[in-house]
């Protein structure tokens, strides 16, 4: 590395060498790293492939379920989703003990009694988790996919963001397919109640169970609104709603 003195300051790469700038002004180095050619056929660099298409596989099984889950996620904001699901699917893939490094897979991994806890309760939008916005427990049951509250208080029990008038719930149920990527979602009606102090029974029942080769996964949503002249809206595109793996099967 060498310090450029001159009064054009140049950044970027000319013939090899890269200009840059730096905490101590600018900067020039020359063109380094391993090449495509090498990483791909050296034996030093197996490792290195290895990681390399898990991570590629990882990836896509990612891009699997947030397509799985775009009727769900359309209203759920999160920035970070991408890189947090990747992060949690790559121990999932861990759990495949049966496929040689290099090879495992998430739709193995997830068949697995660790690579399902590893993925239940995980929350689609960390800003909004569900745990911190309902106060109160909820009753799951998996042979329905219905989700129930009893005696709810919405002004007591749910943490809502200010300017939110409405709170509506959802209850869904995917199987998925990692393998296959044969995927099938239901979903509950929207049961929506104002933010008060009167009690309410919340009741969410998809139409039918999903049927398929994968496994179940099952999902409670929160989304906030603010009600204007008889009219509800979306609070803030979607940047406070939850949406979470409350079980898998």
């Amino acid at each position: 590395m060498a310090k450029v003195n001159s009064l054009i300051k140049i950044e970027g790469t000319l013939d090899g060498l890269t200009f840059y700038k730096g905490k101590d002004g600018y900067l020039v180095r020359t063109k380094g790293g391993v090449s495509k050619n090498r990483i791909n056929n050296d034996p030093a660099y197996a490792r290195t492939r290895e990681n390399g298409a898990e991570f590629g596989h990882v990836a896509k099984s990612g891009k699997q379920l947030r397509q799985a889950l775009i009727p769900l996620l359309a209203e759920v904001k999160d920035g970070k989703l991408v890189p947090r699901l990747t992060k949690v699917l790559s121990v999932v893939k861990n759990a495949d003990v049966t496929s040689a490094r290099g090879e495992r897979q998430v739709g193995i991994g997830m068949t697995t009694s660790d690579g399902q806890m590893e993925m239940k309760n995980f929350d689609f939008n960390t800003n909004a988790q569900l745990d911190s916005i309902l106060l109160t427990e909820y009753l799951l049951d998996t042979a329905t996919g219905g989700i129930s509250i009893d005696n709810l208080n919405p002004m007591q029990q749910i943490n809502a963001p200010v300017g939110a008038s409405h709170v509506g719930f959802k209850a869904a149920v995917l199987n998925l397919d990692f393998t296959t990527n044969e995927k099938a979602l239901v979903m509950s009606a929207e049961s929506t109640t104002p933010l008060n102090n009167t009690p309410v029974n919340v009741n969410m029942l998809p139409a039918s169970m999903p049927t398929g080769t994968g496994q179940t996964y099952f999902f409670l949503k929160m989304a906030f609104y603010q009600q204007i002249n008889g009219n509800m809206y979306a609070l803030n595109n979607g940047t406070y709603n939850a949406l979470k793996i409350v079980e898998i099967t």
